[in-house]
């Protein structure tokens, strides 16, 4: 089942289930508190796509890929690196990642996203995929050179507009095994696979909640594969993970004020 967040004609978001390329219905409420089909089929466009997500945090994985570690001159992490990104650097399919001034190295970051669908506390790997209401596609959105200078990754994550997230949720997916790529002006940079992640999903949930609560709607971001490189005015970028779809998106200057 595909669950997605539509914007109606005054730019009110509600969520459905995605019937087809051209129907979908509305859902009662958001799918983490209940997957409740209340309404008639309706018509939809890709253009009503709004960020499928509302969650309490963010929790991000560093380094979950070998070759992406090594790019970046780190060591492989012995345990799952967790970091969180703000749920105000989300946006939706189609708006526009905005280039901060204070950076002047931004890079993408292709993921496969996990939404939680109810409330987990030191869940056991076993228990992991029961928590889990589907998958969708992420870009952790970096100002790389304020993270190397930060040491700590807030800032350089944390930006307004560094969350790229969507088309929607898909609940039908093997997340083992599955494609995740980026591409920017048609070019492909990033072209991996789930399956050489060092911590597998079930191991991350595990990880994460023997550390902190994850509510219903929280999302995880499980980590990018090589070939992450910069983003520059005018850019535009398809992250796409096999199984799901592709989350396109724009890249711009912020402007002042």
């Amino acid at each position: 089942m595909r669950l997605a967040c539509l914007r109606d004609a005054d730019g009110v978001r509600n969520f459905f289930s995605i019937d087809d390329d051209a129907t979908a219905r509305k859902l009662s409420r958001p799918p983490w508190e209940g997957i409740d089909v209340a309404g008639e089929p309706r018509p939809w466009d890709p253009a009503d796509l709004a960020a499928p997500v509302c969650p309490t945090k963010v929790v991000c994985i560093g380094r979950n890929y070998a070759a992406h570690a090594r790019e970046l001159g780190n060591d492989v992490p012995s345990e799952p690196l967790l970091f969180l990104k703000p749920p105000s650097s989300i946006i939706g399919p189609r708006e526009r990642v905005l280039l901060p001034p204070q950076s002047s190295r931004v890079e993408h970051e292709a993921e496969l996203g996990v939404v939680i669908s109810r409330r987990a506390t030191d869940v056991s790997r076993e228990d992991a995929l029961s928590y889990v209401l589907g998958y969708t596609v992420v870009c952790d959105v970096t100002a790389r050179d304020l993270q190397r200078k930060d040491v700590q990754f807030t800032r350089g994550k944390g930006f307004d507009t560094f969350c790229p997230v969507g088309p929607w949720i898909e609940t039908e997916l093997d997340p083992s095994r599955v494609r995740v790529r980026c591409s920017v002006n048609g070019e492909v940079r990033q072209d991996g696979t789930t399956e050489h992640m060092i911590f597998d999903v079930p191991t991350l949930i595990a990880a994460i909640t023997s550390v902190m609560t994850l509510e219903p709607g929280d999302l995880i971001a499980t980590g990018t594969p090589e070939g992450v490189g910069p983003l520059v005015d005018g850019d535009s970028v398809e992250v796409s993970v096999e199984g799901i779809g592709a989350l396109p998106f724009s890249v711009a200057l912020r402007r002042p004020g």
